[in-house]
């Protein structure tokens, strides 16, 4: 240990003797002014109103800042700690504030060489008056004052600590320094002389904006503002390029003005892509990826830019990703490498689209390669390779670990390419056979070798772990690919890599999962062991050689034990967890992005066990030599399974990836189709006479009654072609239809009475149950009527990555499709609205063209006011009293069993009181009708709304309490009642009166 003594000596040789009389120079000068101790902070500071002692004052801190300049060893010595706190941010403080205009731009570049010289932790006493003292010279009409105040706020906030963070930025919301900034900015002309200062102002207005998410949505909505980025995308400076690229990536971190700047036209994702290009420095390449990274956070984005310039794109990224600097050097986690943000944007390719071919067109193949194994273009001279040369070629690039901190990155990339593959986008049409397979060939090697390290229960040595799960991904998305050629060739390739140690593999791999899944607790290792696990088991499941041997190991048993503790949440790992690359600042400063949900779903376990359960099932039927081992565990699968795989697709709480899988997985078991709340209403129509309006006949003279509604948005091939009119022609067919109220339809002598009740009951209640033999019938039909998602079930294909889940919806009913059937008219109070007109019928009074066989379904009042024979039964018009908007909501519940939300995050944010009173209206409105109709669920969806929008301003309860008053909704006045409670005594001293006076 050194002694104190020896420590001080250690620290005086950290300063220079020119230093200690820079020093002794200071003090002198400071020791001209005055001290006076201020109570309201309890700190004694530095006062002089002598220019002349400011300026030598000035001057001697600028002076002992510059031999600081670079040594970071001296900016901590104990006489520079003393100096900053006690003397030189007084004394810089007060002459700022002195704003004397003699000196204010020698002081503020002063403050440039302080904020750039000295920790922030050292700074952190004064730092607010800091702050407050630089913001408010922004605006000075002084270029030399405004640009180094600029420039010292923006080192100040971008060194600023997790702690500190909060305070400052709420110290620059209160001066309302963006606003400042902006109107710089706007009256900004571009002469050499402001140049400079539009980059500072920029820089700093992107700072904050990075920093404080409440300033986005007002800052990208200013139209003056945007017209004068602009008009500066056509200057060739790359500091100015920097400024705006970097102002634009904050400013898209709110998904309202990333949705703007992007529908606004070509122009604008045109720009980001030439900031991308080759032609500009690597500094404005970088912030051109990262704007992009921004801007395409969702696939809406995504795939709008991609509509707009594709191929441009595309380029960009490719080009990107070539630029790894010298071949013989390896890319480490460098995250401002052009290679790494290039990389990062490739991760589009997670969303299908057009961007897949471009991607595949450009060489997408070989530049993968080129990053895995290094020279590897040199060993290409032969346009064929054999097995074995290809294993080894693969075996020795993969052990120099060249690029291995882009490794994650390429496998999540070529996994996304295959599973992205299809019948319209064969990989081998436009790259190189010899480099995709070289690809299949290295992942799979890749694959192979983590399964024999996380197939044992104790090892806990593993140093790539990161890379494992990603590889793992790969392979698996590479077997499930649409391509056949892709997928038939990993799995030959996966069965020749295991040809040795694959059944030992195997047998471990079951008995570490049958452990792991036993767990009571995780830890983060636990959780990527199961996963690995898990993705090894089912990408062997695909292979039959390995059927017997996972079926007599217990597998199956293994996985439906996590699937029944992840249903039971017992256990929940989200990719992110061990993704490390995926991770990036701007999810964690996103302030209203609303991103959907992984295709997968948050709890990746759930899925890959789901995924792994039907391929079993899937090789064991294709096989049809199914032992008694395996008739015991279908059995079981039943018992314990089936009755919770059918919660999970009957509703929305699961991502569309893990329905999907559940769906096909029922289809073993005889089940079928899409189940939902809504069908479950609807279907209770299903043979009934109540409100059908067509009979369909089959040959044998047996009828079944439907509803002409249902049938023209589930099934219009079973409607005759003059019920489904077009917009021109929907006056004249609902004229016919009401002189025709029963119709009978005859269906074809090949129509089978049985297919068809089946295929009705899918229709009416979204899915069925039926044995292998009326399947074949059902098929016919399904093909005749284009049920493209039935027939996929009906032939257990495997769902297709990424793609929606089918929805009962029956809004298009509301338009061309169902009017002809509509029974009864649903109008709203009578309120004109301006230039609001119907397609069908010539009211002006605001209304809808409904049927009465999907409102029954979900109104019990409803349905005893149609069956009640009084007088409103017969009305061909129900008068409801809530307003027009109200009642769109309404009856979008009813046809989709889904109430539309109001405006949210930063749009929400922004609006003004009667605006955010205006949106709300229409809940409050029918919580009022749900009590009265008995609409439980609409009821506590409104209620839900409310409650989560009351809170967002001071005077918004006052508001709803007075409009809950009118409507005699009391619970919702005591919860307003008790949010306006603090501003109660300031309420009632404005005299503002919160419940309608009586008149007398």
């Amino acid at each position: 240990m050194k002694s104190s003594r020896e420590k001080e000596k250690e620290n005086d040789r950290c300063i220079s003797s020119h230093m200690q009389t820079l020093h002794r120079r200071l003090l002198h000068a400071l020791n001209l002014g005055t001290r006076h101790f201020d109570e309201k902070t309890n700190r004694w500071n530095w006062q002089c109103a002598n220019i002349e002692v400011q300026k030598n004052v000035l001057r001697s801190i600028g002076a002992f800042l510059d031999s600081l300049s670079g040594d970071a060893r001296a900016a901590r010595h104990a006489i520079v700690k003393e100096s900053v706190a006690d003397s030189i941010l007084g004394a810089l403080l007060w002459i700022l504030q002195c704003k004397s205009e003699a000196l204010l731009s020698m002081a503020s570049n002063v403050a440039v060489k302080l904020v750039s010289s000295i920790p922030n932790s050292l700074l952190q006493l004064h730092m607010l008056d800091l702050v407050y003292c630089l913001s408010s010279l922004l605006s000075s009409h002084q270029v030399e004052v405004a640009t180094p105040c600029a420039i010292a706020l923006n080192l100040v906030i971008s060194n600023l600590s997790a702690t500190s963070e909060k305070a400052v930025m709420e110290a620059l919301n209160e001066t309302e320094t963006s606003i400042r900034i902006v109107r710089n900015i706007n009256f900004f002309a571009e002469d050499a002389k402001k140049i400079e200062y539009f980059k500072e102002m920029t820089l700093l207005l992107s700072a904050i904006l990075w920093r404080w998410p409440p300033s986005r949505f007002s800052v990208g909505n200013d139209v003056i503002l945007m017209k004068g980025l602009a008009n500066i995308h056509t200057r060739t400076e790359s500091s100015i390029k920097i400024a705006l690229l970097k102002l634009y990536t904050s400013l898209a971190l709110c998904d309202s003005v990333a949705r703007k700047l992007i529908e606004d036209g070509e122009g604008f994702p045109q720009m980001v892509v030439q900031a991308m290009g080759k032609s500009n420095p690597h500094a404005v390449q970088i912030e051109g990826f990262r704007l992009a990274q921004c801007l395409l956070r969702s696939q809406e984005n995504c795939l709008e830019v991609v509509g707009l310039c594709g191929e441009a794109l595309v380029d960009a990224i490719i080009c990107g990703m070539k630029e790894t600097g010298l071949s013989s050097k390896k890319i480490g986690n460098n995250h401002g490498s052009l290679s790494v943000e290039a990389c990062q944007l490739a991760l589009i390719t997670r969303w299908a689209g057009d961007h897949h071919i471009n991607f595949w067109k450009q060489g997408i193949d070989r530049i993968l390669l080129n990053l895995l194994i290094e020279n590897i273009q040199d060993q290409l001279s032969e346009p064929v390779l054999s097995l074995e040369k290809q294993i080894s070629m693969a075996k020795e690039g993969l052990k120099a670990n060249y690029h291995l901190g882009l490794r994650s990155y390429l496998w999540d990339i070529l996994g996304w390419l295959t599973i992205h593959c299809g019948e319209n986008l064969n990989p081998y049409t436009h790259g190189s056979e010899l480099c995709i397979n070289l690809l299949i060939t290295c992942a799979c090697l890749s694959f192979v070798d983590t399964l024999e390290k996380w197939c044992r229960i104790c090892q806990k040595d593993i140093d790539d772990h990161f890379q494992s799960e990603p590889v793992s991904r790969a392979v698996l998305m590479m077997i499930h690919s649409p391509c056949n050629t892709i997928s038939s060739y990993a799995r030959f390739l996966l069965l020749d890599a295991l040809e040795v140690k694959g059944l030992s593999c195997l047998k471990s791999l079951i008995h570490t999962l049958d452990y792991t899944s036993s767990l009571e607790s995780y830890g983060s290792f636990d959780k990527l062991q199961l996963v690995i696990n898990l993705i090894g088991l089912t990408c062997l499941s695909s292979l039959p050689e390995y059927q017997s041997c996972i079926i007599e190991s217990k597998g199956i048993k293994a996985i439906v034990l996590l699937v029944k503790r992840c249903l039971s949440n017992d256990i929940h790992v989200e990719r992110r967890n061990f993704t490390p690359h995926l991770h990036t600042t701007f999810q964690e400063r996103s302030c209203c992005c609303m991103d959907k949900e992984d295709w997968e779903g948050s709890n990746v376990l759930l899925f890959y066990s789901l995924l792994g359960l039907s391929e079993i099932l899937r090789q064991c039927d294709l096989l049809q030599d199914n032992s008694q081992q395996y008739s015991r565990e279908v059995t079981n699968i039943r018992a314990q399974l089936v009755s919770k795989l059918h919660e999970i697709c009957s509703g929305n709480s699961f991502s569309p990836g893990v329905r999907w899988y559940v769906l096909y997985i029922l289809t073993y078991f005889g089940f079928y189709g899409f189940p939902n709340e809504l069908a479950k209403r609807i279907g209770k129509s299903l043979n009934k006479e109540e409100y059908s309006d067509m009979r369909l006949v089959v040959a044998n003279g047996v009828s079944v009654s439907v509803h002409g509604v249902i049938l023209a948005v589930r099934c219009p091939s079973l409607l005759p072609p003059q019920l489904l009119p077009s917009m021109k022609n929907s006056e004249k067919v609902t004229d016919k239809f009401v002189r025709e109220t029963m119709r009978e339809v005859q269906l074809s002598s090949h129509v089978d009475y049985e297919a068809l009740v089946l295929l009705l009951e899918y229709v009416y209640l979204g899915c069925l149950h039926a044995g292998e033999e009326t399947v074949k019938k059902l098929k016919i039909l399904a093909k005749r009527c284009k049920l493209q998602h039935l027939l996929q079930m009906l032939y257990r294909q495997r769902p297709k990555w990424g793609t929606p889940f089918p929805s009962f919806n029956l809004t298009p009913s509301l338009g061309s499709a169902g009017s002809c059937f509509s029974d009864v008219i649903l109008e709203a109070k009578s309120n004109k609205l301006v230039g609001w007109t119907c397609n069908i019928c010539s009211d002006t009074v605001p209304h809808m063209h409904v049927h009465k066989v999907i409102l029954q379904s979900g109104c019990d009042y409803l349905q005893g006011l149609f069956r009640s024979g009084m007088r409103e039964s017969h009305s061909q018009v129900i008068k409801v009293d809530i307003s027009w908007e109200a009642l769109i909501k309404l009856v979008q519940w009813f046809y989709s069993d889904e109430l539309p939300n109001p405006p949210s995050g930063c749009l929400w944010d922004n609006m003004d009181d009667e605006e955010k009173l205006f949106n709300l209206q229409p809940y409050v409105e029918l919580c009022w009708l749900a009590e009265f109709w008995i609409l439980e669920n609409i009821q506590e969806a409104c209620w839900d709304v409310i409650m989560s929008c009351l809170d967002s301003s001071s005077q918004l309860p006052i508001k709803i309490i007075k409009m809950a008053y009118n409507h005699s909704l009391w619970k919702l006045v005591d919860v307003a009642a008790n949010l306006m409670a603090p501003s109660y005594h300031q309420l009632q001293n404005s005299g503002d009166s919160i419940f309608p006076q009586d008149d007398s």
